[in-house]
């Protein structure tokens, strides 16, 4: 038997090929047919994110104003983390500060009083004099979702009798951070850069040292990408100031990678089935429109001679009349058109719309839904589901609430508390003797618990009596099943019950009902 000559491998080697083992014979497999054509390559997250974040804000934001479910997804992570505003909750740590129940609840008080002073209050609140602290809470959490990040830049006015704190918040949109162009002309593919003062790198507009610490920012005075008579400006803004060591600007946004500086849109995963969905949906609208509209076309000899061969002279169904040019035929419920010798009109699918609409709609839903971790029920608003199954969706979906919930918190909400504390504290408007002197009583004057809209009830019955089981077995405390119920605090609720209880009792005269099944007899009081 003789000996098959082996063929060189693609090296020129004769020798026996070596077989992929690992991952080799897997996800990284050059020699599977599915995985063949599968040649990526991954760089730095400046690379991978950076680079492409123009493009994913414009996407974003174009499927946002004007794709329906890019819209919900938006809309209801923003409504559920925030909607009407996390409100502060402070809980000081009484037993490090040494002070009874009676005078933290007063300390509490006063501090969650001149915050609202502040709080509520746009002049005071906002640079820009529009939004109250809440409605800023919505604007930067809608902003970070479609753009991946937002600013808060901190300034100061000065203060007035009615407006004593000079503590003010500047929002800035993502697109005014970005890395100073040379001769004040941007390049959309250029985010890197490097401050020639002290050699630092600069990354899409933040500023790091060689430790990678993010140190300043550089916020434009217009966006990059418009046109604008007076020249672009870059102010350098230190991500902390020297002497007080309290923040200057606030970034907000969700870190998906190491080394990350700059936030991606919510929707980036999704933007290709969001955009192909539109598209589908339009033409799905299209075909129904045109089955819709009854018109007739009528084949004459000589078009000429027939009065009614003019589509120019009706007012059509959207208020504009009808168009006279002669190649034209219209499409409207109840139109009439004459046509010329030898013209046909063919229709190429008169079966729309398509029976398969909702069901593709729902599939494509989804998986939106999964990328954005919202449920197709809470991202269609659509609850056809058994009580079981939408609950487990509601719940599943306000997992990915409270985790966005806390990155607002963490990066925006108590970072302003503690900003603000500090003015009240120096200011004088409250007392907190050792605050600047040690940090663990500022960190203890400043403990905060920040509460949000809570998940709602699908059957609050049966998920009222699950709370007072879990209370009654030591689970859980009446303080957090307020705020799971409806996001109410418990203190409050118990010094209003006893003030209403108080009154009742009033109010409300004895009766005396110690003859079963005989009516109420009514006792006159003292």
């Amino acid at each position: 038997m003789s000996k098959q000559k082996r063929k060189p491998n693609v090296h020129g080697s004769t020798a026996a090929p070596v077989r992929a083992s690992g991952y080799g014979d897997s996800g990284a497999s050059g020699t599977r047919r599915a995985l063949k054509g599968f040649r990526v390559s991954s760089g730095s997250a400046q690379r991978d994110i950076d680079d492409n974040n123009y493009t994913l804000r414009n996407r974003a934001r174009a499927l946002y104003m004007g794709a329906p479910i890019a819209t919900s997804a938006v809309r209801t992570a923003r409504t559920n983390v925030v909607g009407t505003g996390v409100v502060p909750r402070p809980r000081i740590d009484r037993e490090y500060l040494r002070m009874d129940d009676a005078t933290a609840d007063a300390w509490q008080d006063a501090a969650r009083r001149e915050f609202a002073l502040w709080a509520e209050d746009r002049i005071a609140c906002d640079a820009l004099g529009l939004n109250d602290f809440y409605e800023l809470q919505q604007l930067i959490m809608q902003s970070q979702l479609m753009s991946g990040d937002v600013f808060a830049l901190i300034k100061h006015r000065k203060a007035s009798p009615m407006r004593p704190y000079t503590l003010r918040l500047h929002i800035i949109e993502a697109d005014r951070v970005s890395t100073p162009a040379m001769m004040g002309v941007p390049v959309a593919s250029s985010t890197e850069g490097r401050n020639p003062d002290n050699g630092n790198a600069i990354y899409d507009g933040v500023e790091v040292d060689s430790t990678g610490r993010a140190v300043a920012y550089h916020i434009c005075n217009g966006y990059p990408q418009e046109f604008y008579r007076e020249p672009l400006q870059w102010t350098r803004v230190q991500a902390f100031g020297k002497k007080t060591g309290q923040p200057n600007i606030l970034h907000i946004m969700e870190a998906e990678r190491p080394d990350q500086y700059r936030g991606v849109s919510m929707l980036a995963q999704a933007i290709e089935p969001l955009l192909q969905t539109r598209r589908y949906t339009q033409a799905e609208l299209d075909a129904a429109i045109v089955q819709a509209s009854f018109s007739a076309f009528v084949k004459v000899e000589n078009p000429i001679d027939n009065p009614w061969n003019e589509v120019g002279g009706g007012e059509g169904t959207d208020g504009d009349y009808a168009s006279a040019e002669p190649n034209e035929y219209e499409l409207a419920p109840g139109t009439i058109n004459y046509m010329e010798p030898g013209e046909d009109v063919t229709f190429a699918n008169p079966a729309h719309p398509n029976a398969g609409f909702d069901v593709f709609m729902r599939a494509m839903a989804e998986q939106i839904g999964a990328a954005v971790e919202i449920p197709a029920d809470l991202l269609l608003k659509s609850f056809n589901s058994s009580y079981s199954a939408s609950r487990a969706a509601l719940m599943e979906a306000w997992k990915g609430f409270k985790m966005r919930r806390s990155w607002l918190v963490s990066d925006f909400c108590q970072p302003v508390w503690e900003l603000f504390l500090t003015e009240a504290v120096a200011s004088g408007r409250i007392s907190a003797p050792g605050f600047f002197a040690d940090p663990l009583i500022r960190r203890a004057y400043t403990a905060c618990e920040w509460i949000g809209p809570s998940a709602g009830q699908l059957d609050p019955t049966k998920e009222i009596n699950a709370e007072l089981s879990a209370i009654e077995a030591g689970i859980t405390t009446r303080e957090a099943a307020a705020v799971r119920i409806n996001g109410s605090d418990w203190d409050s609720n118990v010094r209003r019950l006893a003030r209403e209880n108080q009154a009742l009792a009033d109010s409300v005269p004895t009766t005396d009902l110690t003859k079963e099944g005989e009516h109420a007899q009514t006792v006159p009081t003292e």
